[in-house]
């Protein structure tokens, strides 16, 4: 009996074994895949936690206001910006501005009446003197671009596509990024499967041996660091995949469990050289929004008013000086209007709706820490360092253990020679 139970464990052995070995297989192959775009998405993560504070320090002259008195209406001077150059759609407009600084204002391009396509434009925001009007600064946002006005853009940007170029109207950098995501989710959990090789020595995978030598140190870092932040590690890659791959892949997944309250954006955008212009201007909107709060009881003011050209839709957010970050919790709510009539076409209010509605709307207050104010993002910018360094340590791993594997090979070799 004692012969059976022998062999059977033997077995059994072996056969967990072969599978620990494909599954370290694919973390290998699929670490070496993500390393590169991880390391920088989470060194950029780190920075652009604070893009606003940074953006603003290294820009004064873009947030900086510099005229004295007392400022004028944001809609007054986004109506004289669109007076003073036709080719220009101002597509969001903050209604109050902080003091002292500049009213920063979104533009788009109107159609050219001869060809139908959008006019050509070599910026996309733009700086006013709240009290004067003057233009005090222009960039691209998103450009790729180490200048000092572009830094910060560049960087957001390149966190979420790495700036890989559009092309027959898809978004290459935005799908592959959400591909990515998908393979870094999936390998969350292949990598905690065999950071616990066996259940009796559990408590190994959570200690880092700091005095044994760096190889152990860095293999230590790698495994029980990412243990430790398994959870959180995850989330980040889940929240990825919504963001950049919101309605091909997460709504249509979180609908089989959840019904979800259909979104204004869903359906397939005009391309960007066709913007669709409004025919309802932005004092009607925000008049109809204001309107809508007050039946519905919110008594917190429009906070800003923004327009989505390749949807012809406005929307009103809602939020009181100082929070249009949506610094804690899910975020402002807003209400939406189509640009051709002022009909409603929908609402995002946080906290509402479906179980599904509330998923979605934590995704982007989670991967941004925002949910939790400013704790979450100190820890969130943390966090981006770690993916950083798990991905350094991840390709140290796999480099040493290459360089073992080529010696023993070549030593075999020579021996063979040698026979």
């Amino acid at each position: 009996m004692s012969d059976v139970m022998e062999q059977f464990e033997k077995r059994r052995a072996a056969r967990l074994s072969i599978g620990r070995g494909f599954f370290v297989l694919m973390h290998r192959w699929a670490g070496l895949f993500l390393a590169v775009f991880l390391f920088i998405s989470g060194l950029t993560g780190a920075i652009i936690s604070w893009d606003h504070e940074l953006d603003e320090w290294l820009n004064p002259k873009l947030f900086k206001a510099q005229g004295e008195g007392a400022p004028q209406s944001p809609l007054v001077l986004a109506d004289q910006l669109e007076a003073a150059d036709s080719r220009l759609l101002v597509t969001s407009v903050p209604l109050a501005v902080e003091p002292g600084h500049n009213l920063g204002l979104g533009v788009g391009s109107r159609l050219d009446p001869g060809t139908g396509k959008a006019l050509e434009l070599d910026f996309n925001q733009i700086a006013l003197d709240p009290v004067t009007g003057e233009v005090r600064g222009k960039r691209m946002w998103g450009e790729i671009s180490l200048s000092r006005e572009n830094l910060l853009p560049f960087l957001y940007k390149l966190h979420f596509s790495m700036h890989i170029p559009d092309g027959f109207g898809i978004e290459f950098g935005i799908l592959f990024m959400g591909i990515l995501a998908i393979v870094w989710a999936l390998d969350c959990f292949i990598a905690l499967w065999i950071s616990f090789p066996k259940a009796s020595a559990w408590r190994k995978s959570f200690t880092f041996r700091r005095r044994q030598g760096n190889s152990k140190l860095n293999f230590d870092l790698h495994r029980s660091g990412g243990v430790w932040v398994w959870g959180f590690l995850l989330i980040l890659a889940v929240t990825a995949v919504s963001m950049n791959l919101n309605q091909e892949v997460t709504r249509p997944l979180v609908s089989l469990f959840s019904t979800l309250t259909p979104s204004p954006f869903t359906g397939t955008p005009n391309p960007p050289d066709q913007p669709i212009e409004p025919s309802v201007d932005r004092r009607t909107i925000l008049q109809l929004a204001t309107a809508e709060a007050e039946k519905r009881g919110w008594s917190v003011p429009p906070g800003a008013i923004f327009y989505v050209p390749e949807f012809g839709i406005y929307g009103v957010t809602f939020f009181e000086p100082g929070h249009e970050h949506g610094d804690v919790g899910l975020g402002n709510p807003s209400l939406f209007f189509d640009g051709k009539d002022g009909s409603p076409v929908g609402a995002t209010i946080p906290g509402t709706g479906s179980a599904g509605d509330i998923f979605m709307q934590a995704q982007f207050p989670l991967h941004s820490g925002r949910i939790l104010g400013l704790p979450g993002r100190i820890f969130i910018s943390a966090m981006g360092l770690v993916v950083a360094m798990l991905s350094v340590t991840g390709v140290i791993i796999w480099q040493k253990k290459r360089w073992v594997r080529k010696r023993v090979l070549a030593k075999t070799n020579q021996e063979m020679y040698s026979a």
